[in-house]
């Protein structure tokens, strides 16, 4: 195992976290003080209603599907979410963010922006939906949390001193995790199962790599494939579909756990969701 370049890995993840979380932290603290968030979140408010969640989180919703998790975190943190709705916006998050990037590299396998769009916001939706059904009482504080209780600002000033403080302060906790994150792929990656099964790739394999590690280390394997024809274009449809609700299922979940999401619940439905609608699909396939 590299240490070197899972050092250098974290760097970079560490940078990118800056520049993103501390910013826009700083940025939801400001439109929450002067109330402009309400003016804006009538953009996706019948989906945070819908999802029991408040309008607040709009942005988070938005930067999330646009942008990444880091962005929609740092929209959602000052927003004093309870377990569940951390929970459920991480179920929704988990299945559709990063929507540009990643769309792009399911391009390259042959999977049409329109479908991978679709599917993930339809089947993010409706998995998330789902979820507000469970019992509130299967959320509890059983992980130190981080969220950041409403605070009653005096001045710009004042918002801008204590949201700077708080953001660097959830920064450094996320830039932990990553780093910690980042060692244990690195570490499965270098281990000699994992070489050796890249030489004989499978479709089980192919879908715990990008479980694992995430959509686009696993779709890299995929476009490799593709490529020698080791897949079929039926299988590669099948896998792609199945990684694209059902990803990076560590790194995902962890980074709302720390708000007290609930773990269990976030994997048990992501996982459940995408074996459920790749055996439909699957099952429409035979009928074609």
């Amino acid at each position: 195992m590299d240490y070197k370049q899972s050092l250098h890995s974290s760097l970079r993840s560490a940078w990118i976290i800056i520049k993103l979380v501390i910013p826009i932290y700083i940025l939801a603290e400001v439109l929450y003080y002067y109330n402009i968030l309400s003016y804006i979140s009538f953009l996706v408010e019948p989906l945070t209603s819908l999802l029991d969640l408040p309008k607040e989180t709009a942005l988070s919703i938005i930067s999330g599907m646009f942008l990444n998790i880091y962005a929609a975190i740092a929209f959602a943190a000052p927003l004093e979410l309870t377990p569940k709705q951390w929970t459920i916006l991480a179920i929704f998050l988990g299945i559709c963010h990063s929507l540009v990037v990643e769309t792009a590299v399911m391009k390259k396998i042959g999977i049409s922006n329109v479908y991978s769009i679709s599917l993930r916001v339809i089947v993010g939706f409706v998995v998330a939906f789902i979820a507000t059904f469970i019992p509130d009482k299967l959320f509890v504080d059983t992980i130190s949390s981080v969220v950041v209780e409403r605070k009653v600002y005096e001045n710009l000033f004042d918002v801008l001193k204590n949201s700077f403080f708080d953001s660097i302060y959830l920064t450094f906790q996320i830039i932990v995790l990553i780093s910690l994150i980042i060692l244990f792929m690195d570490f499965i990656k270098s281990r000699d199962f994992i070489k050796k099964f890249e030489k004989n790739i499978s479709r089980n394999f192919s879908i715990f790599v990008g479980m694992i590690l995430g959509i686009t280390y696993g779709a890299g394997i995929l476009i490799k494939e593709s490529k020698s024809g080791a897949l079929s274009k039926k299988d590669i449809f099948i896998i792609g579909t199945f990684l694209m609700i059902c990803h990076a299922i560590i790194e995902d979940t962890l980074l709302f756990v720390i708000f007290n999401a609930n773990a269990y619940v976030i994997v048990l439905f992501r996982v459940t969701f995408a074996i459920i609608f790749t055996l439909l699909l699957l099952n429409l396939y035979k009928k074609i």
